[in-house]
């Protein structure tokens, strides 16, 4: 229970401090950001004292603050009196409780005549102030004998306060729950994230800055998956003993909660679904229509099926018409030898004629995931230009809230996302607005008109390129940007050293695979084992992810049952792009030298 913890949690004060408040409530601005890394943090009252801080006004008082709380010798009080009421904040008056209370200490004013006080602060009408004035100066003499030059002064300092205190009540019950979910990303990260990414389950662009945030943490993000992913996203253990985070299948674009809530269903009642077939034979066509069932396709929920994408896609049709034929027979009662169901399952997918495929690029590929998922889930459009982005001078845009505003210009590179070309008020000039993109995230980039006007034909969607930018603070959002200075385009450098691709962030077996076994464990190409004794030389079976269906695996699988023996068995499965995985099958499909003898696997042996 979140109302047991202890608000005295060194690893939260630790995340507060490094800044890391991506999902903490009120602490996510970029201000914030660079505030918490400042500010100490090492109890629940500065957050308190954070959240009260950072507005227009209390904001001037932050370097002092500061200053005072790192260093208790310049703590000063306005009187003796108020050491008390305004110690936890280092002699500074920012809550209006302490100008209430300092009247009532210093003036003898009741706390009902002190909020009068504060509300008249407030409004700043003279003759109220003058009348309030007058009666604080005697009351400070009449209780405390202080002096009326020196009341004057601490009137007018209250006064000051007032202006822009905050209500610390208000600030308080803020401040917890800022703490409260500090906490969460602290000590329950993969819990506390997969319920930030469910709360924005309908939007996508939220989506992409929390899987973003994820990714920085190392925290797994796996792809959707009609059979393992739950309506929204999910914590899921790792055969490595690790957890991750599994997409949830309501937050793929144009998909919906109430269709993928009867799948769920379905699959709870009878079992894991075989195909898209089968799925759309299982589930009514009036819940799951064709545009659901593209987007599942798209977004690679399939892929445990290992068919390629674009095949299921250019299939969809004859599936739809099929189903629906299948559903229609079921209402009227009529059945077949076999049940429709395992008819399908088992069946290999009827053939789609040349003017009905559709190939996809890879391009093609990465864009479909982008857009329904919000993220890149098998690749980056970027991935061919990684070495030569490794081995540049370039900043990552994630570190853009890192670096200092104003003065140098920094180097980054990255893929254009969007343009908005705009018009300046004053002349009409054109200038625009960019979302560039990187492996680490994205930033809105500034281009006015005297840099847009040299480099406008670069400023096209997909287009990748350097730039030299000055970073700038947004008025509107606090946040960092960038303003572009030069533009060129990337190109590839064949002399830059090479650059392992990071590990794969989606898990289960897919059609355009990065590699992965059926288990869930991510094995990629085979790695060799240093020092381990060589074993039997494995036997190699090549797929291609369109012409070789499920059912080539079950006859395969058949055979492995016939000849069991003590030699690996390897798969190489040719992706859309033309390039090659290979995938070892685990200890318990070893087979002997008579499986390849096998005629009905003979098929599959050699390149």
């Amino acid at each position: 229970s979140i109302h047991d913890v202890g608000l005295d949690d060194a690893t939260t004060f630790q995340l507060l401090n490094r800044g890391e408040t991506t999902g903490v409530f009120q602490l996510e601005s970029g201000g914030m950001v660079s505030l918490c890394r400042q500010f100490d943090v090492n109890r629940i009252e500065d957050i308190i004292a954070l959240i009260a801080l950072y507005r227009p006004g209390p904001m001037d008082l932050i370097p002092d603050f500061i200053a005072r709380k790192k260093n208790p010798a310049k703590v000063k009080y306005l009187h003796p009196l108020l050491k008390d009421t305004s110690e936890e904040t280092f002699g500074i008056l920012i809550y209006q409780e302490q100008v209430q209370r300092a009247a009532n200490l210093l003036a003898g004013y009741s706390l009902g005549e002190a909020d009068l006080l504060r509300r008249a602060m407030g409004k700043k009408k003279p003759e109220e102030m003058a009348k309030q004035r007058k009666k604080f100066v005697e009351g400070c003499g009449t209780v405390n004998n202080i002096a009326e030059k020196q009341a004057n002064e601490i009137f007018d300092l209250l006064e000051k306060f007032a202006g822009y205190g905050f209500n610390k009540s208000h600030s308080a019950a803020y401040g917890l729950i800022s703490y409260q979910t500090a906490y969460l990303k602290a000590n329950h990260p993969v819990e506390f994230m997969a319920a930030l990414l469910s709360n924005e389950i309908n939007n996508t662009d939220k989506i992409s800055v929390f899987v973003a945030e994820c990714q920085r943490m190392g925290i797994r993000i796996l792809a959707p998956d009609v059979n393992r992913s739950s309506l929204k996203f999910a914590p899921e253990a790792l055969p490595d003993g690790g957890r991750a985070i599994r997409y949830g299948l309501a937050a793929i674009k144009n998909v919906g909660e109430g269709a993928m809530a009867a799948a769920i269903a379905e699959r709870g009642a009878n079992g894991d679904f075989a195909g898209v077939e089968d799925f759309a034979t299982r589930l009514d066509t009036r819940v799951v229509n064709r545009k659901i069932l593209e987007s599942l396709i798209k977004a690679g929920a399939f892929d445990h099926t290992l068919e390629r994408r674009d095949a299921m896609f250019s299939r969809v049709g004859q599936i739809i018409a099929g189903s629906s034929s299948a559903q229609r027979d079921r209402a009227a009662g009529q059945t077949s030898l076999f049940d429709m169901n395992e008819l399908m399952a088992a069946a290999p997918p009827p053939e789609v004629s040349d003017e009905e495929r559709v190939e996809w690029t890879e391009e093609e590929y990465l864009s479909h995931e982008k857009d329904l998922l919000g993220f890149y889930v098998t690749g980056h459009p970027l991935d061919k230009y990684r070495a030569t982005i490794a081995a540049g001078k370039f900043q990552e845009i994630a570190n853009i809230q890192r670096l200092k505003p104003g003065g140098r210009d920094y180097g980054f590179a990255g893929i254009i996302g969007e343009v908005q070309v705009k018009y300046t008020r004053r002349d009409g000039k054109p200038f625009a607005v960019v979302f560039l993109e990187d492996f680490s995230g994205n930033t809105e980039l500034m281009v006015w008109s005297e840099t847009f006007s040299n480099c406008s034909r670069l400023l096209e969607k997909g287009a990748v390129i350097q730039i030299k930018a000055k970073v700038e603070e947004d008025n509107r959002s606090d946040l960092k940007r960038l303003t572009a200075q030069e533009i060129g385009l990337l190109k590839v450098d064949p002399d830059a050293p090479p650059v392992a691709k990071p590990a794969p962030t989606q898990q289960g077996m897919v059609a355009d695979p990065t590699g992965l076994s059926r288990n869930g464990a991510s094995n990629g190409p085979p790695q060799a084992h240093h020092g381990a004794p060589a074993g039997p030389e494995p036997i190699v079976l090549t797929l291609d992810s369109i012409r070789d269906t499920a059912h080539a695996l079950e006859t395969i699988k058949a055979a492995v049952a016939r000849f069991p023996g003590s030699r690996p068995l390897h798969f190489r499965v040719r992706r859309a792009s033309g390039r090659v995985v290979t995938l070892a099958a685990g200890d318990a499909y070893r087979v002997s030298d008579a499986f390849a003898a096998a005629g009905d696997v003979s098929h599959w042996l050699g390149s």
